[in-house]
């Protein structure tokens, strides 16, 4: 008897292990760059084998021929990616918003190596992308991805051929909210931006002679830095909660 049901729980572990070492592959704070692979592996096999029992149900039985299971790999693998992969995207709101706050306060120029995003990009973003996965790890948000992981075998059952039509528009609708959400998050330092530049262009007109520009250059910088300190609070906030929204598409 145990050698019977030994390689059917084998089977169902093996196709839970693609699809969620695939999504903590690509997830917010579980794929980093700075995450060990290794710790990786061992987080996504003790996932698998504690959500095993709770697919079960809906896992297909042991297939007789390899180019079966392979598809049905591949199809776990897709899935499993592409959840990582919107939430991914998402994230990159924080990129955009954090480059259009350094534009408008004079440090566009001052570019990091943002180890989140695994790129260079400006010093607000790197900023704001670690902040906001300290507080997503904080506010047990990323239970939201695992449990959202968990809930996609209901809407994304093994065997099925993913929607890839779905898939498409899904992620379509995500760029498009990334963005909103992105010039929402900069929102108070283009305004502030735009006064300050309508006042400094009013003062160059009056004083031709005076680089004013340059003079309000540290104005601008420290107009910056007071505003994402009165702002940052509200920024993650509201990010944390459009960022676990995104998961709720997956939930039964």
């Amino acid at each position: 008897m145990l050698q019977e049901l030994l390689p059917a729980t084998l089977f169902s572990v093996l196709l839970v292990f693609v699809r969620v070492g695939a999504a903590l592959s690509t997830l917010p704070g579980f794929g980093e760059s700075y995450v060990s692979p290794r710790a990786r592996m061992i987080l996504a096999l003790a996932v698998s084998l504690l959500v095993t029992p709770l697919v079960q149900d809906t896992l297909p039985g042991e297939p007789d021929q390899v180019s079966v299971l392979l598809a049905l790999m591949a199809g776990e693998l897709f899935i499993g990616l592409f959840i990582g992969t919107l939430a991914r995207v998402f994230m990159s709101a924080l990129v955009t918003g954090g480059m259009v706050m350094a534009y408008m306060s004079s440090q566009a120029n001052a570019l990091v190596n943002d180890p989140a995003s695994q790129q260079q990009g400006s010093i607000i973003g790197a900023f704001l992308n670690i902040t906001a996965l300290v507080a997503i790890f904080g506010l047990n948000i990323h239970h939201i991805m695992l449990a959202a992981v968990v809930d996609s075998y209901v809407v994304f059952p093994v065997g099925v051929a993913p929607p890839v039509a779905d898939f498409a528009q899904l992620m379509s609708q995500t760029v498009a909210r990334s963005f909103l959400i992105a010039m929402k998050l900069a929102a108070p330092f283009v305004v502030a931006g735009l006064v300050l530049f309508l006042g400094v262009g009013l003062l160059s007109r009056l004083m031709p002679q005076v680089q004013i520009f340059f003079a309000t250059m540290p104005l601008q910088i420290i107009k910056g830095i007071w505003l994402l300190m009165i702002s940052l609070p509200a920024i993650i906030s509201y990010f944390t909660g459009q960022f676990a929204d995104l998961f709720m598409v997956f939930q039964q």
